[in-house]
């Protein structure tokens, strides 16, 4: 490098000698802060979700390259928090792509004495069985007095705090598209 583009890449020469006279913008950036640019800008697409972490119900952006999760941020259309995400909110992308992410189940068999790991998928399916079967096993067409109930008391549902109204809304379908009556939530937000 000469001693011309040394001068020149000095940023007090930069800053008196150029229209940023304060170096708020070009005056004070180097090179490489030249060069760097948002995460957001290389998204393939922008989808818009809500927050997982409580019942709130944030709006977030989730930027996505490549089908992966690049960044999270705040929905500035949300009329619920108008793009500010609380701190666990801001550190949602680590749920989908921190390499601590649990990907399996740990099971203990009825009257066993040790943890197994189970893939997430026979996990679920067995779940779906276990509703399945419980369900056919305790439905009830009508009470003891014979009227039509078409129930079953062998399935309740305990929601929690991190689930939003449209998660509880659905999760209240499913239960009395089973059959089941006993639904509760414990958050009392």
């Amino acid at each position: 490098m000469g001693v011309r583009q040394w001068i020149d890449s000095w940023p007090v020469y930069r800053q008196l000698t150029g229209s940023d006279r304060l170096a708020r913008g070009a005056a004070a950036q180097s090179g490489p802060t030249r060069r760097l640019h948002a995460r957001t800008s290389d998204a393939d697409q922008v989808v818009r979700s809500i927050c997982p972490y409580c019942a709130v119900g944030c709006g977030q952006k989730v930027y996505v390259q490549d089908g992966r999760v690049t960044q999270i941020e705040g929905d500035d259309d949300s009329p619920i928090s108008r793009g500010r995400l609380c701190p666990k909110g801001s550190a949602s992308k680590e749920l989908v792509t921190s390499p601590n992410r649990v990907h399996e189940v740990l099971y203990r068999r009825p009257y066993g004495t040790e943890w197994e790991r189970l893939p997430l998928d026979q996990a679920m399916d067995m779940i779906a069985d276990r509703v399945i079967a419980t369900r056919r096993e305790t439905w009830e067409d009508e009470d003891e007095q014979g009227r039509r109930v078409r129930r079953t008391m062998g399935i309740a549902s305990l929601g929690g705090a991190t689930l939003d109204n449209e998660e509880n809304y659905l999760m209240k379908k499913l239960y009395t598209a089973l059959g089941a009556i006993q639904v509760e939530n414990q958050a009392r937000i």
